[in-house]
């Protein structure tokens, strides 16, 4: 075997992406929002692209649009163009080669200062907390050890950590510091009575549980100020947990001597509690959600729209084509970089225009395919999958996945994602396919009507379903069950 550099030569064929294509497909992906400052963006790097400021300039662009194409690649042949005035030409000459980086300069230039809005900061749990800790006449050092607590309570208002392992932290911290400090008097440990005496005052802390390792805990600690403490609730809480998450309404009753029925009554008041008491805290994100795609019924059609009223309305500017036309006037490295900037203007329009027309595709076979969901609801909601989508409208299947992910229409129905459009099917006893979406929905519809002192067990589920001509096993609906969050028959009756 012979080792050493060689060289050979090898003829084939390879695939690669234009990052144009990159540009497009990732277009495609772009939620409204983010699309929308992508295309603030453009608009200020590149100066060959414009707002349209109206109407009247929409549809003049849209007409223009092949000729200014045409004219582009003139200008890229070396064909001279007339040449414009002489004053206009040397002030867009000036502004077309040293205000690319800035994007150039506009004829009504803004000179304000603009500022992104900031997202203003929310008061969360641990702030909260840490005001009642203020108020309390504490040490220093139990401030301290409050807020080693503090912070590792999660957003459900639980204590996430052993007091072992925050006895473990805070001491290392107090044992650095100690190392790095210039006194020489020793600074004592936090021992495990310190931490079990500071839980006692975090799980006196509002809201009512807080702190608390278990759920068992949890509601033990809320029982006080919801007055249950001497209940029978207290009761089942403190000795027959088990038995009361797994509703054995009637082995309990045995074994305190009380009717199920009463037994159940006491469950009822625990229900009322909250198992994760943090959440009224939390300072979770608000999501708000524009829609991309507008569903509306007029008389008896559903019409499709593109709500994209407030995204930028972009056209190649006319007056920066003017002057790329004459590249007599750059040096080789400015014409490349007029025709790179050209071209990208040109590619980001018709890739506008193409997502526009891809999305309204999608919407639209969606509409067709959907329209008893519009007109009836959930139930009736037919199984559709993406590859379906794609064969009708001739795109690929990743495309049509782009153009529905994370994607909302705004629809006679609601605002849903267009995601929710898409599920698997099941066969029916006729040969028709059915949704399950449907199914679920069906499902739950069932159990809301059912009498609660003889729940649906997931058989009568079945059966009830093989009725209105749908085949499905009884594991399948109780895993659509599960889904649902509705619990098993047993668990469900009232006595």
């Amino acid at each position: 075997m012979k080792t050493g550099l060689q060289q050979s030569a090898r003829l084939g064929q390879e695939l690669k992406v234009n990052p144009r294509l990159y540009q497009a497909m990732d277009m495609l992906y772009m939620p409204l929002l983010d699309l929308q400052q992508h295309l603030k963006q453009e608009l200020l790097v590149n100066p060959f692209l414009e707002l349209v400021e109206d109407e009247e300039d929409e549809a003049e662009a849209g007409e223009e649009t092949a000729a200014e194409a045409e004219a582009a690649q003139d200008a890229e042949i070396g064909e001279p163009e007339p040449a414009a005035d002489s004053d206009d030409e040397s002030k867009w000459e000036e502004i077309l080669l040293n205000g690319f980086e800035v994007g150039g300069m506009r004829e009504e230039r803004d000179d304000r200062e603009h500022y992104e809005p900031a997202t203003v900061a929310t008061r969360g749990l641990d702030d909260h907390l840490r005001d009642q800790i203020r108020l309390l006449d504490l040490s220093e050092r139990d401030q301290f050890l409050a807020d080693e607590f503090i912070g590792n309570i999660n957003e459900d208002g639980y204590l996430s950590a052993t007091l072992e392992e925050i006895l473990a932290g805070i001491n290392e911290v107090v044992t650095q510091a100690a190392e790095q400090s210039e006194e020489e008097r020793e600074v004592p440990l936090f021992t495990m009575a310190d931490a079990e005496r500071m839980l006692r005052v975090i799980q006196a802390l509002d809201p009512p549980g807080i702190g608390a390792r278990t759920l068992h805990e949890c509601l033990l600690l809320q029982l006080p100020d919801s007055g249950l403490v001497g209940t029978l609730s207290e009761t089942l809480v403190r000795d027959h947990f088990q038995e009361l998450i797994a509703h054995r309404w009637v082995d309990i009753g045995k074994k305190l001597g009380v009717p199920p029925a009463d037994v159940q009554g006491a469950a009822d008041a625990i229900a009322k509690l909250t198992p994760k008491p943090g959440r009224a805290h939390s300072a979770g994100s608000d999501n708000y959600v524009i829609p991309d795609l507008i569903v509306t019924k007029v008389e008896d059609e559903y019409l499709v729209f593109i709500n994209d009223g407030n995204l930028p309305r972009l056209k190649l500017s006319k007056s920066y084509q003017d002057i790329a036309r004459d590249k007599k006037k750059f040096d080789s490295e400015s014409k490349e970089f007029i025709t790179s900037r050209l071209s990208a203007a040109q590619w980001l329009v018709q890739a506008i225009e193409q997502r526009r027309q891809t999305m309204l595709k999608v919407m639209h076979f969606i509409v067709d395919r959907q329209r008893e969901f519009f007109e009836k609801g959930v139930q009736s909601l037919r199984p559709l999958t993406l590859r379906e989508v794609a064969e009708a409208i001739g795109m690929h299947e990743s495309t049509v996945s782009r153009v529905t992910n994370e994607k909302y229409a705004q629809t006679p129905r609601g605002v849903l994602p267009l995601k929710y459009f898409f599920s698997s099917a099941l066969k029916s006893t006729d040969g028709e396919d059915v949704s399950a979406r449907g199914i679920r929905a069906t499902i739950e519809k069932l159990v809301a009507e059912e009498d609660a002192t003889n729940p649906l067990t997931d058989q009568a589920l079945v059966e009830l379903l093989e009725r209105d001509g749908v085949k499905i096993a009884r594991r399948t609906v109780a895993k659509y069950r599960d889904q649902l969050g509705v619990l098993p028959a047993r668990m469900r009756k009232r006595l």
